[in-house]
């Protein structure tokens, strides 16, 4: 590996901001370009960053200078920038979903082992303190037989944003991937899934609120349901995460968690939430530099979105679908 590796960045939301700061403080990255949608936000982000601006992602991801690619944009095109960086023989890193359609997802996966290239797909909940603390004490809770989890997102107004588009975000439990990817990391694989979802005041592929409530069959017999929901409709936020085992409870709401068994009730400590895709970055630099494992595998990703992808298809056709383990 090179003294640095240059460094370009697809968009210029939150997710891409965190990218520059972290990449901007390790030697071992040089941010050389950036591609974004809106000229306003793409003048800030030049000046913000120091950084160039180029036309096009087309353009970013065949530059002859870069090493690496950071994919942080709409989901509908994950897909095919990341196969565009692939085949121009670069690294590439992309938020979760690799892809809205999970056959896309596994072709990508094999073109980049074919083409000899690092695919990641960033999971940053994996990171976090609550999965930290559910990993530690589960032990504690014996056999899980049934978990629950719960995020809605009251906002307003939603105006048109790519996020509550059907098309460009997807599927809300395929763009929202964590929440299904969570409890396959947890649980392994998953049987069946049942859905439903509605949508508010649609207009044309926009709408203005959104709920989805999955329920999966694990193969170890557990069940679980997730429930996912934002928009105008909603008046109270909500992020609940329970896990019921034959032994006690784990109960997660926001970031304070609890175990609970029988009138004992424990208070857990959660580590910060804060910084977390900044890690996420720093362990893709100790990566290519050290050859040290990435906390997910793209194939692990690539289950979680067959697994979303069939609650889309459940939904649509109203039956429950049967995964192929």
């Amino acid at each position: 590996m090179k003294k640095s590796v240059n460094v370009g960045i697809v968009g210029t939301g939150y997710v891409a901001q965190k990218r520059a700061e972290a990449l901007k403080k390790d030697e071992r990255a040089n941010l050389r370009y950036f591609v974004g949608n809106s000229a306003e936000k793409t003048e800030i982000f030049a000046q913000r960053y120091s950084v160039e601006k180029l036309e096009s992602w087309w353009d970013l991801v065949n530059h002859p200078d870069l090493d690496l690619v950071f994919v942080s944009t709409i989901n509908r095109d994950h897909g095919k920038i990341v196969r565009a960086s692939i085949e121009a023989g670069k690294n590439v890193v992309v938020e979760y979903p690799l892809s809205l359609e999970a056959a896309e997802a596994q072709e990508l996966i094999q073109l980049a082992k074919t083409k000899g290239v690092m695919i990641h797909v960033e999971h940053i909940e994996l990171l976090g303190g609550v999965h930290q603390a559910i990993q530690r004490y589960l032990p504690e809770i014996g056999t899980i037989f049934y978990t629950r989890y719960v995020t809605i997102s009251p906002q307003r107004p939603v105006g048109l944003r790519w996020t509550y588009n059907q098309k460009m975000f997807g599927f809300p439990l395929i763009g929202a991937l964590s929440r299904i990817h969570r409890l396959v990391d947890l649980f392994g694989q998953v049987s069946k899934v049942a859905c439903e979802a509605r949508f508010w005041a649609v207009e044309g592929d926009y709408y203005k609120a959104c709920i989805s409530q999955a329920q999966l069959s694990f193969q170890d017999g557990l069940l679980a349901e997730v429930t996912y929901g934002k928009g105008e409709t909603f008046w109270q936020g909500a992020r609940t995460f329970e896990l019921h085992g034959e032994k006690g409870l784990l109960i997660f709401e926001g970031e304070e968690g609890h175990l609970i068994r029988g009138e004992e009730k424990i208070a857990l400590e959660l580590p910060e939430r804060k910084g977390l895709i900044a890690k996420d970055t720093i362990l893709v630099l100790d990566h290519l530099w050290l050859d040290t494992p990435m906390y997910i595998t793209p194939e692990e990703s690539y289950y979680s979105l067959k697994v979303a992808e069939c609650a889309a298809q459940s939904t649509q056709n109203n039956q429950m679908i049967y995964i192929d383990s």
